[in-house]
């Protein structure tokens, strides 16, 4: 039954044109206003769009033109005529629009525009993309039928419809970040790396980064424009995870009965967990002994130093993807130690399986 109405439709449509004398069969749509210029118009959305377009209105002639419409704005096509033409109509992919005054389509955002005899608009509001295509303004003289073309090309700003989630990865691991966008036209789509520098990066829709160093952790930013609106921007936070690296230490030149602080400065992710030890004794907070440790560093002070208090210390830095350690000095002045740390990092054998066994035994 369904089919039937919509062959009963097509043939009120073709019957309405063959009565009209609109459109015969083969009529050709030839273009004569070869000297002007193709005019494009990009609106943001939300705008509102007027196309405006001054026709020449020679009889036997008639053109064909494009325009570009924002997405979600609204649209105005002008079809002029004069006192020769009897019958006009808008069309779109061959359904009728308006036939003269007569509404026939159901679209609420599509109306009439007139002024005086002698202009015949067509008014889309809020264009989406299904309304792109040509319109067709037809005309029927004492002469011949004619038509005048309008094509409708909406464009929709770019938009960011999928990024990947921040991650957490160890360094030397391979990366791919994805960023997937859509618009029209099809938007660009590029990627920074905010910190330190912010320079490009080769990467479309995924930036592939073969084994990562934690100099590349940070925050990225993926952005696609198609030059319709604002680029549409998403971001990405990477956290690399390394293993702990001193970074600095400092012995202690003090005197008996004074007291003495020797620090130790690590970088390393996730934060380390520090421990101490004087030989093969791991040290803990006492009455003349004080450790404390912020982020990356930690520092162990002894109070009211003993002939017994100097000698070799041992910093220890853990986390789960490594450990390392290094030796600093607590010393009389006058020994000629080096305060600024440049003492070795040990490697001994028997701290670092110590070191282990208190991160996993959680002593």
């Amino acid at each position: 039954m369904q089919v039937g109405r919509k062959s009963c439709w097509r043939q009120l449509q073709a019957s309405f044109f063959r009565l009209l004398c609109l459109i015969p069969t083969g009529f050709p749509v030839r273009s004569v206003d070869m000297q002007r210029a193709t005019d494009n118009i990009t609106i943001r959305q939300g705008d509102t769009a007027i196309i405006r377009r001054e026709w020449k209105r020679i009889p036997v002639e008639f053109c064909k033109v494009h325009e570009t419409v924002s997405i979600y704005s609204t649209i105005k096509d002008r079809c002029y005529v004069d006192d020769k033409v009897s019958k006009v109509a808008w069309l779109n992919r061959s359904n009728i629009i308006f036939a003269g005054q007569d509404k026939w389509s159901l679209d609420p955002r599509v109306d009439l525009v007139t002024k005086g005899q002698l202009e015949y608009s067509l008014r889309i509001q809020k264009v989406d993309v299904y309304d792109e295509g040509s319109y067709t303004c037809s005309i029927q003289t004492k002469q011949q039928p004619k038509t005048s073309q309008v094509y409708l090309i909406v464009q929709v700003p770019a938009s960011i419809y999928q990024v990947s989630n921040d991650i957490t990865v160890n360094e030397g691991s391979n990366v791919t970040l994805s960023c997937l966008a859509n618009g029209r036209p099809d938007p660009a789509i590029t990627w920074r790396l905010l910190n330190p520098s912010a320079e490009p990066l080769d990467g479309e829709e995924y930036l592939d980064i073969i084994g990562i160093m934690r100099t590349q952790a940070g925050r990225y930013e993926c952005k696609a424009s198609n030059d319709v609106a604002t680029p549409d921007v998403k971001y990405v936070n990477v956290i690399v995870n390394y293993p702990p690296t001193i970074k600095k230490t400092q012995s202690s030149e003090t005197p008996v009965g004074r007291n003495g602080t020797l620090r130790c400065e690590v970088t390393a992710v996730p934060t380390p967990e520090f421990e101490w030890y004087r030989d093969d004794k791991r040290l803990a907070n006492t009455q003349s002994i004080t450790i404390q440790t912020s982020g990356t560093t930690t520092s162990l002070t002894i109070a009211n130093i003993t002939e017994e208090d100097y000698g070799n210390y041992t910093c220890v830095a853990s986390n789960r993807l490594g450990v390392q350690n290094a030796s600093l000095f607590l010393y009389r002045p006058g020994t000629g130690r080096d305060i600024n740390g440049s003492a070795c990092v040990s490697q001994s054998l028997w701290l670092l399986l110590a070191s282990f066994a208190c991160l996993f035994l959680k002593c």
